[in-house]
């Protein structure tokens, strides 16, 4: 999934990004409150990570701004004793919130669970007959057997997997696993689609290409 970090501070910014990319997902960072507004309501994103105490452009405001127009899932960053900030910032719409500082275990938790909400599952776990993917652990298996994806392969079939049965057209798979600050060959798609279709055979469901389309999970 595609992360937005919106947060100042650029060491702790590197650290939350370091981390959602080790998880597999694709993480961009923006610094600046009106330029996040923006590229929040632009992108794919399946999560959006917003400290509140930016500079110019407030996170509350910024907050307003999505929840104009969007649902898509934020947590907040708010300052240890900043009550006010977390209940205004639950009042404006956002889903959770974590106070600084915090442990990193416990933000990687959160990152999953909201996005699996934002998807409408309450699971960590997709299955797709005996294929299963176990976001907690990032672990793959078809049919018992565990399955070496490297982490694009990996975000790419999740996308997939909690879309199974349904088109998922190309540039939002792709705006879903790449980030800004990706290097991606044009052909980088194509290349983790077909990785992927060779690992599931012969007993894992077929990826199937929807001509001038996208991407189907076939699952029957």
């Amino acid at each position: 999934m595609r992360v937005l970090v919106v947060e100042d501070d650029a060491a702790l910014a590197r650290g939350l990004v370091a981390a959602l990319r080790a998880a597999g997902h694709a993480a961009d960072h923006e610094p600046d409150g009106a330029a996040a507004a923006g590229i929040a309501l632009s992108e794919p994103y399946s999560l959006i990570v917003l400290d509140i105490g930016l500079p110019g452009l407030s996170g509350f405001e910024v907050l307003r701004r999505i929840r104009a127009v969007s649902a898509v899932p934020v947590l907040i960053l708010t300052a240890r004793d900043g009550m006010t900030d977390r209940v205004r910032g639950l009042d404006l719409g956002a889903d959770d919130y974590l106070a600084k500082p915090f442990a990193l275990p416990e933000f990687e938790a959160r990152v999953r669970a909201l996005i699996r909400r934002g998807q409408g599952q309450r699971s960590p776990v997709l299955q797709c007959g005996g294929l299963v993917l176990d976001r907690s652990s990032g672990t793959v298996t078809l049919a018992g057997e565990v399955l070496g994806l490297r982490r694009r392969e990996l975000a790419v079939l999740e996308v997939l997997m909690a879309k199974a049965g349904q088109v998922v057209p190309k540039e939002r798979l792709a705006g879903e696993v790449f980030g800004f600050d990706d290097a991606v060959a044009p052909n980088a798609l194509e290349l983790y689609v077909a990785r992927l279709r060779k690992k599931l055979q012969p007993n894992g469901p077929e990826i199937r290409t929807i001509r001038g389309l996208g991407y189907l999970l076939d699952v029957r």
